[in-house]
Order: C-alpha cells, then structure tokens, then sequence
C-alpha cells in the first residue's frame, strides 16, 4: 500500500532523474503517480489525454521514418504502445515504487502499471507542451523499444539486407550503399566480395553470387551495429 500522496523532496529528485524532466507543477506530476483507488485526485483523464499524444508522437514518427502501408504502421505502431511494452518499460525505468494506490501491492495489476507511462506523458505535455512529451516518447519509448524489435526482428530474419534497410529508415538515415569490389574464381563457381556503407558503418562480405556476398556484408554490417563498433 502508498498512500501518502505527496513525494518528498528526495522521492521527487530521483523520479524527475529517471523521467528526465523537471515538473514546474509538482502537484501534477504527484497525479501522474495518484490511482483513483488513492484519490479522487488521481491519474484517469491523464491517462486518457497521455494515450492520445504517444500514439500521435509514435504515428508521426512512422510516418516520417518508414516507407510501409497503413497495414504494416499500424502493426509496428502497436508494438511500441501495446500495454505490455508500456509495462515493462515502468519496470525497467524503476517507477513502480513511486505509485500511490489503496490495496496490496499483488493486486496492482500491469493495467495501472502500464497507464502510468501514458499519465507522464500527458502531464509532461500539459507541464511542458509538445515538444517536452515528444522528447520523452523518443528517449524513453521509441529508441529502447527500436533496439529490442531491430534485434528480435535479426534474430528470426535471414533477409539481412531487408532488415538492415527497415533499421537505417527508423534511424531516418539514407539507404545503405552496396559496391562490388571483386569478383575472382572460375566461372562455374565465382567468389564475390562486396562492400556496404552506410553514414557510419562499413563492412565486407562474401559469396558464391552477388546477392549472397549482399547479404553476407548487410549482416557483418548489422553484428557491427548491435556491437556498437564503428569503423
């Protein structure tokens, strides 16, 4: 159970670091915490107004960063804003330890939990406008849950080159640049060696045709980016 409904000084210190935003209304970010079951003052028109700017902020960036159908948007528009991610996103930020609810602490269930980070958001846009609560979406949302999908999404794929074109358009960076740099062997069995490039990677592969040494530079290329190497 935490139902003091004011943060002390320390509590409002270490929500505001992990937020990375500093609240000018200390009492609004207090409701963002605040379950109805605590107060009548409490966070459900947040979560509302909170659910309609982050699908709009996470809409526009698809938008802006993809080539897709409505159809494939939308389904990469759910993967960042489904309750579960949104959960699991309060669990890892530490946020749950600040909630101020009535009850026992097993039955504060992923639902209110998972409404928490739309509430911030809501109360970060009223506090701050536009600009303050799309910063925190990208910071906190769209690039953790970029890497996690771009690395799920290479785990299962075997088109490296495809998920190497869908990764550069999320980042909003120009297509990767492909170069044949040698072709050698006889011509019943030839060896291909091609380059990739893109604004800060480059990478070399081979293969038994031109498409194959493609894919073979395109996942060298994506191993260097989840190791955050450069060259």
């Amino acid at each position: 159970m935490s139902t003091d409904l004011t943060f002390s000084p320390e509590q409002l210190h270490a929500v505001e670091s992990i937020l990375g935003y500093s609240f000018k209304d200390k009492k609004l970010l207090e409701q963002c915490f605040t379950l109805a079951s605590a107060s009548r003052v409490n966070n459900e028109r947040l979560e509302f107004l909170g659910d309609s700017v982050m699908q709009f902020v996470v809409s526009d960036i698809l938008y802006r960063r993809l080539k897709g159908d409505e159809g494939d948007m939308t389904e990469l528009r759910k993967a960042f804003v489904s309750n579960e991610v949104l959960w699991s996103v309060v669990e890892e930020m530490g946020l749950k330890r600040y909630i101020r609810y009535s009850g026992k602490q097993q039955n504060l269930g992923k639902k209110p939990v998972a409404s928490l980070f739309e509430a911030i958001i809501a109360g970060i846009f009223l506090d701050g406008g536009l600009r303050a609560a799309k910063k925190f979406i990208v910071e906190k949302l769209v690039k953790v849950r970029s890497e996690k999908l771009f690395k799920a999404k290479l785990a299962k794929e075997k088109n490296f080159k495809g998920v190497l074109q869908e990764y550069l358009q999320g980042k909003g960076q120009p297509r990767a640049v492909y170069q044949l740099i040698q072709k050698s062997g006889p011509d019943h069995s030839p060896t291909f060696l091609v380059s990739v490039k893109t604004q800060s990677h480059r990478a070399t592969g081979t293969g038994n045709s031109k498409t194959a040494a493609e894919q073979a530079a395109a996942k060298k290329l994506l191993e260097s980016i989840r190791q955050g190497k450069t060259e």
